[in-house]
């Protein structure tokens, strides 16, 4: 209850606003004798009615009176409002002008006695200096005096937009979910066939697709790891590398902190297990003195004029000498095919005696997450 023994002393006319609250004393104080309504003295008997159960709800709630909408509000109500606030006495169709084309028909109904109650309904809003999407579950419900005529309307209102947004994405973590594990079995599934279609003995395809296997399962952990949005890409090689940096040769990454989508983590891990594969049978991980160089980076355009591209670079030293392959099986499709498919990039590849090398090339708005904050 107010008190009215101290500074905010009321006259008798007042004693409907019955809240000790911020809006009460807001409208307690605010000259209203040059608006429609008149001085507080005049206002109807409906009015100060309304008002005051307006005031006693710590539900959000507006209510909108006469012709104009002269709007008054709760304390509940003033968070919705944003930098509107203070708006106390201006029309409802002013304060939500940007929205107004969509509300309007919704008020113009509840003056003509029809209540409405809307959930998580979508306006486009500006209350903080910018246009944003929110959600609101509401109810237009008319106000009439006691001829029983309309001559307002109560909003009752709560805002949804975080439960909305978290619904939307819980939706798209789902269908991201099932369109993963589909790749994911097509993945499996052209492994186990094309590794046995190419290994020369059982025993062979058995322990090439539990390799392969154990890298999906890995960059798939590495995924999970960061809430599945995507993944570091100096996380992912290192994962990738991890079964082959115990023996003979060297190891060293360098690039910038760039992150990449999910399809782009797996296409990475398993591309990077085979040419780690290879380098550990045939290539510089075989040699004491032999060395990998893995780089990334986003470098200027290659040419005036150009686009800037993100480069990634696998270059193997003081290994054996190389040579072509006689055949190519998954591990080259992984590595040439889907690998550079998954970054919508170009790749190319040498099997210099000196060392075999290979090099993607992608535009960097290809990386489906980017550089990281």
């Amino acid at each position: 209850m107010l008190d009215r023994t101290g500074p905010m002393m009321l006259a008798d006319d007042t004693t409907f606003l019955i809240g000790d609250d911020e809006m009460s004393r807001e409208i307690a104080t605010q000259d209203w004798s040059g608006t429609p309504l008149g001085p507080m003295s005049d206002w109807p008997a409906a009015l100060r009615v309304a008002l005051g159960t307006l005031l006693s709800s710590k539900f959000p709630k507006a209510l909108c009176w006469g012709p104009e909408l002269l709007t008054f509000y709760n304390d509940g109500f003033r968070p919705i409002l944003g930098d509107k606030h203070p708006c106390m006495g201006q029309p409802f169709s002013q304060i939500w002008a940007e929205a107004w084309e969509t509300i309007g028909p919704i008020a113009d109904r509840a003056l003509q006695g029809e209540a409405t109650y809307i959930e998580d309904f979508p306006l486009v809003i500006n209350r903080y200096g910018y246009d944003e999407e929110a959600f609101f579950t509401f109810a237009y419900s008319p106000i009439t005096d006691e001829t029983g005529a309309v001559v307002g309307m109560l909003d009752t209102v709560v805002e949804t937009t975080a439960k909305v947004r978290a619904e939307r994405s819980a939706e798209l973590r789902i269908r991201e979910l099932v369109h993963r594990s589909r790749n994911t079995f097509s993945l499996v599934s052209a492994l186990v066939k094309q590794t046995h279609r190419t290994a020369r003995t059982l025993q062979e395809a058995e322990e090439t697709i539990s390799q392969r296997l154990n890298s999906l399962i890995n960059a798939q952990a590495i995924l999970a790891g960061s809430n599945s949005m995507g993944a570091e890409i100096e996380s992912v090689v290192s994962g990738a590398l991890a079964p082959f940096r115990q023996g003979s040769g060297h190891v060293t990454l360098s690039g910038p902190p760039l992150t990449i989508g999910p399809e782009q983590v797996i296409a990475l891990a398993m591309a990077v297990h085979e040419l780690g594969t290879n380098a550990s049978k045939y290539g510089a991980l075989t040699a004491p003195e032999g060395h990998v160089t893995i780089t990334w980076k986003i470098a200027p355009a290659p040419e005036a004029g150009g686009e800037p591209e993100f480069v990634f670079s696998w270059v193997e030293t003081n290994g054996p000498a190389v040579t072509a392959p006689e055949r190519r099986g998954f591990g080259s499709f992984l590595v040439g095919k889907a690998f550079p498919h998954a970054f919508q990039g170009s790749f190319e590849q040498s099997y210099a005696p000196e060392g075999y090398h290979c090099t993607m090339r992608c535009g960097p708005q290809n990386l489906t997450v980017g550089l990281v904050e």
